[in-house]
């Protein structure tokens, strides 16, 4: 098991929609492992395998509830549903998420409060996952992966032009920009 890369807004794996998955090897399972490690070392609540720069449909996540309650998993080739989204601006203390792949910032998008993902785990079973609150959050963002969307294609205007003068000034935007958990210190 390894702590791999994170590729950073502008790589084209992040961008791009990533491949259902044919079958469960033994290559997928490290790939799963490594994942896990990643979004540890960063740390982080959610890891999509393009962000590793692995277009495969599969996503690992982890969040404790209020309770401190563990909750983690994978998923490969999700399916999600989802409630309409409520009306309004989201609530910047409420509702700001941040990304691995744009370490160090925060902003607020509103999402739908509940959601319904189906897939399969590791061994080939039926994954099936209601949740709302933060992790609907968590399994609205790492799909939008999948798909080639980072949350910051759904910020409003003002937010977009924060984006990408802060791109700028790191140097990111362009293909090739990488930082790795534990090695890089990027306020993730």
């Amino acid at each position: 098991m390894a702590v791999l890369p994170i590729r950073i807004m502008g790589d084209p794996a992040l961008h791009s929609p990533a491949a259902p998955v044919e079958a469960i090897t033994d290559e997928v399972r490290e790939l799963v492992a490594d994942m896990f490690d990643t979004m540890d070392a960063a740390p982080g609540v959610g890891l999509a395998a393009p962000q590793v720069g692995v277009s495969l449909r599969i996503f690992t996540y982890t969040y404790a509830d209020d309770d401190g309650a563990p909750w983690r998993g994978v998923i490969i080739n999700p399916e999600l549903w989802m409630r309409p989204l409520e009306p309004g601006a989201p609530d910047p203390d409420e509702e700001s998420e941040g990304c691995l792949s744009f370490p160090g910032e925060r902003f607020a998008l509103r999402r739908s409060d509940e959601v319904l993902v189906t897939g399969t785990d590791l061994d080939g079973n039926p994954v099936r996952i209601e949740v709302d609150g933060w992790r609907a959050r968590i399994m609205q963002h790492e799909f939008d992966h999948l798909d080639g969307i980072l949350y910051l294609d759904r910020l409003d205007d003002s937010d977009w032009k924060t984006v990408q003068k802060l791109a700028r000034k790191r140097g990111w935007g362009k293909p090739g920009q990488a930082w790795t958990p534990g090695i890089d210190d990027l306020d993730a």
